[in-house]
């Protein structure tokens, strides 16, 4: 189920489609509180993190979690974990950051899940975020669905 099949042209479009999603999921409880960010490097996948997190977070200084692994936002409608897992390798560099311990507490938005999707739950937010159109760099399709693994 597509939540989101969006054109952004500028930083700030997708921190509207990003707080556009939040938005959703306050308003729905039963809508997974685990995102997976997938895009290349530059896409704008903090920028996304920037907009979900001005909504769910409004005082959120968001940055990205590049050299500290995890940001946390809270204070706001609900807390926001906000992961980069660039440079995470297996499993136990998951438990030593606390991965697991996070994902009852608020929703995730991870960064760089392509590293641990032996780590992915059950169910969860698939957002892909691309480059589209090459006579314009700042032009991105941003899709997020719903995944359900059985």
């Amino acid at each position: 189920m597509n939540l989101i099949d969006k054109i952004s042209l500028s930083a700030a479009e997708t921190e509207e489609i990003g707080a556009s999603l939040a938005k959703k999921i306050i308003e729905d409880p039963n809508m997974p509180k685990f995102l997976a960010l997938y895009g290349d490097l530059g896409v704008g996948k903090t920028a996304f993190v920037r907009g979900f997190s001005s909504f769910a977070v409004p005082a959120a200084k968001v940055k990205s979690p590049t050299f500290t692994l995890v940001n946390e936002y809270k204070g706001g409608k609900m807390p926001v974990f906000h992961f980069d897992m660039y440079r995470i390798e297996d499993e136990d560099s998951l438990y030593s950051i606390g991965f697991y311990d996070y994902l009852d507490r608020g929703t995730c938005l991870v960064e760089w899940t392509e590293n641990i999707e032996f780590a992915l739950p059950d169910e969860y937010i698939k957002i892909t975020i691309s480059k589209n159109d090459a006579t314009n760099t700042d032009s991105r399709k941003i899709l997020a669905e719903i995944i359900k693994r059985s």
